[in-house]
């Protein structure tokens, strides 16, 4: 699976951001609060959760005013409880008030994405199967949302449509026969060998014709029970190859049974669309004007 680069776009989101928010000025701040005012505030979280986008919601106040002293005391991936301090901001009152709900939006919905990740990786730990997120996620915020997953303790799935072939249903609509499949992957291994090859399987019909291809990578179960995913690890006999992943129709639940079927790994399209935000506040203690 892979791993999460670091070169995300939260420089140009956090800019986006910031410039819905503000608009043409924070009026209440520039009317209702002192120019001089010094404050500190202590962001922490009101319920027990994962954090993700702690450096993301620092980057906030720092980018509305680089004068803003920010303190970090916790990382991405910490498990936190409402006494916990995610960070202490020191400063202009109107620059932290103008950052604060930008920040906390950022934090929030990461923290959310990993807390729940967390929950669902609990939920199959006993087991060797891996936890995968997918291209469900909010367009734009697609590299910062599986950051969380990973922070949450999962693993990521492709990250676009340029780094796996993932053969579905409805690309199979167009020609499915086992020897246009075998030519196209065999096409794709040979002029793209970095990219792994995964089709998608309906039936336990489907996933026997797939296991005599060469070059597949995955296979994914749709909409299997666990007894249709246990019959075909066991049809894949002694090979590792291809892995089995489960997806469609999971719950946490139900994920434990799927997990205990043998598959290698199973993605959750609920972990960056369904996740609730982690509920993040803000302390304000304010100093002297």
């Amino acid at each position: 699976m892979k791993s999460m680069r670091v070169n995300d776009n939260r420089d140009e989101l956090i800019r986006l951001a910031l410039q819905e928010d503000f608009g043409s000025g924070d009026v209440t701040s520039l009317y209702f609060v002192p120019e001089t005012l010094q404050a500190q505030a202590l962001m922490r979280p009101r319920a027990r959760g994962v954090l993700s986008g702690v450096e993301v919601a620092a980057q906030v106040f720092r980018t509305v005013d680089p004068t803003l002293k920010v303190d970090v005391q916790l990382a991405d991936g910490d498990e936190v409880s409402p006494e916990a301090i995610v960070m202490i901001i020191r400063g202009a009152a109107r620059s932290i008030l103008g950052a604060e709900r930008t920040a906390l939006n950022f934090i929030q919905r990461l923290s959310g994405i990993a807390t729940m990740t967390r929950r669902y990786v609990q939920a199959i730990s006993h087991t060797s199967c891996k936890l995968l997120d997918t291209r469900k996620t909010t367009p734009g915020y697609r590299l910062l949302e599986k950051a969380a997953v990973v922070h949450g303790g999962g693993s990521n799935h492709r990250l676009g449509l340029y780094d796996r072939a993932m053969v579905k249903d409805n690309h199979l609509m167009t020609n499915g026969n086992a020897e246009h499949l075998q030519t196209c992957i065999r096409r794709l291994k040979s002029e793209r060998p970095g990219v792994e090859v995964e089709l998608e399987a309906d039936s336990l019909e489907q996933v026997e014709a797939f296991l005599k291809l060469e070059g597949v990578d995955y296979i994914l179960l749709d909409n299997m029970s666990p007894g249709e995913m246990r019959q075909a690890v066991e049809m894949r006999g002694a090979s590792v190859k291809p892995f089995f992943e489960a997806s469609g129709g999971l719950t946490l639940q139900t994920a434990p049974a799927a997990a205990e079927s043998g598959v290698d790994f199973m993605s959750f399209g609920c972990l960056t669309h369904s996740s609730p935000a982690l509920d993040v506040g803000l302390d304000f203690t304010t100093l002297a004007r």
